[in-house]
């Protein structure tokens, strides 16, 4: 499966890893059914997949809150992607 994923541009140019480095093995690790796996691959995974799902939920349910808990969703994403980034580059700990 890895042949096929697509390389990290950032780390084959300046070794090193970028903001996205990861997803694609926790996506596959994910589907394999080993999600603690998945999330120490890639901490944000679950929060994406979730803002990913709401957003297509949405489409369909439309809500008062829709605005908010998508604002909400996103947040707590980058927040996440950001957070373990700077955990595992080792600049906060």
């Amino acid at each position: 499966m890895e042949k096929y994923m697509i390389p990290c541009i950032n780390k084959q140019i300046w070794g090193v890893d970028c903001l996205g480095c990861g997803f694609q093995r926790a996506l596959v690790l994910l589907f394999q059914g080993k999600f603690i796996e998945a999330f120490h691959m890639y901490p944000a995974i679950y929060p994406i997949l979730t803002t990913v799902l709401f957003v297509i939920i949405s489409k369909y349910i439309k809500t008062d809150f829709n605005k908010y808990i998508k604002v909400t969703l996103i947040i707590l994403s980058i927040l996440t992607i950001i957070i373990s980034y700077l955990i595992k580059m080792k600049i906060i700990t």
